[in-house]
């Protein structure tokens, strides 16, 4: 490595945002790390170890910053944390409780919904969600992979009643902005869409990812750009992702938010509606609140669905309707989200 001058040194801006990528490749990937970090106690080991074995553990330092030390029930620890919980046997939990193996339409393209399908650009994530619907996804046969991206240009370009494409994975802000918009510039030669959604978690889990770069590719689309983050708690909300939502603001980003209603996490009424108004006053507004998917490993997160509907009672009195999510379940083979009071009729 060339070593800079004094007056190359000095030349150079100051204050530079951190590399976010350095952030992701420091993440806390073993028990031990997080027990260090956190200060939890020793005995937690053997429990942490044998959900860490079923689903690997992955938390970056930026969220584990937001948590309380030493307190095992932090509820973005318990988002994260292995349990042995996950061994046990729940006989409705399963591997694709939504049904996305058999909406696959072309390579890493699902179609489930009229009018819009979803890329699935990445497999990795910056966090490991130990309750996510798709921890148990064979991304390495289903992801889009750039060999076969041409075949799945040709499914979207034949079908003309598509007109959104959502980027989701895995996260697709774990993609350099140059691959994204190496995509977006070939959708863009598709004249029948007409919408661009993006399903990512990196704006809370390492707000730096929102670079200058990212937010020139976003201004630079021709469509209309929607961002949908998913933040379960109030305390997920901090000065760094207010600011990493301002900058995707000021280029035009309408941001949205859907949770999952989750067990010792989010699950009473007066949770609910802090983060329903936290998130709107940073310019968030929260659209769904999904019951969990039965997916394997996540029993012990369930909530009954009578407790989630006298939930969602108790915040219906409490917030102006334009704050109140939507509480839904996913179906599969149902052409929406269904409401979750329909759903259990």
């Amino acid at each position: 490595m060339v070593a800079r001058t004094a007056a190359e040194r000095q030349s150079l801006p100051q204050n530079l945002p951190p590399d976010w990528r350095r952030q992701l490749r420091a993440s806390a990937i073993s028990p031990d790390q997080l027990l260090q970090r956190l200060k939890l106690p020793a005995r937690l080991l053997d429990e942490i170890n044998t959900g860490h074995r079923l689903f690997a553990l992955r938390v970056p330092e930026a969220f584990i910053r937001k948590m309380r030390i030493a307190d095992p029930a932090d509820p973005l620890l318990r988002q994260v944390l292995p349990l042995s919980a996950e061994a046990l046997p729940a006989p409705d939990f399963i591997d694709d409780p939504v049904g996305d193996l058999s909406s696959r339409a072309a390579p890493g393209i699902l179609h489930k919904y009229h009018g819009r399908v979803l890329l699935l650009v990445t497999g990795a994530c910056a966090v490991n969600c130990r309750y996510c619907f798709r921890r148990n996804f064979p991304y390495s046969e289903q992801q889009l992979k750039p060999a076969d991206w041409q075949h799945s240009l040709a499914y979207l370009r034949r079908n003309t009643d598509i007109s959104e494409v959502i980027f989701s994975g895995g996260d697709p802000l774990l993609l350099s902005t140059a691959r994204l918009a190496a995509l977006t510039r070939d959708l863009s030669n598709i004249a029948h869409l007409r919408r661009l959604r993006i399903h990512t978690r990196l704006p809370v889990m390492i707000p730096d990812r929102v670079t200058p770069q990212l937010c020139a590719w976003l201004a630079e689309l021709p469509w209309p750009v929607c961002m949908v983050l998913h933040i379960n708690h109030p305390a997920e909300i901090d000065a760094s992702l207010q600011q990493a939502c301002r900058r995707l603001q000021d280029v035009g980003v309408n941001l949205l938010n859907q949770s999952v209603l989750l067990q010792g996490v989010n699950d009473n009424a007066e949770i609910q509606t802090v983060l329903s108004e936290k998130l709107y006053s940073v310019g968030v507004l929260q659209y769904y609140l999904h019951q969990l998917d039965p997916v394997t490993g996540a029993r012990h997160f369930a909530v009954a669905d009578q407790r989630a509907l006298e939930i969602h009672r108790q915040m219906r009195a409490k917030l102006p309707g334009y704050l109140l999510p939507r509480l839904v379940r996913e179906i599969p083979g149902k052409a929406a989200k269904t409401p979750l009071s329909e759903a259990m009729d």
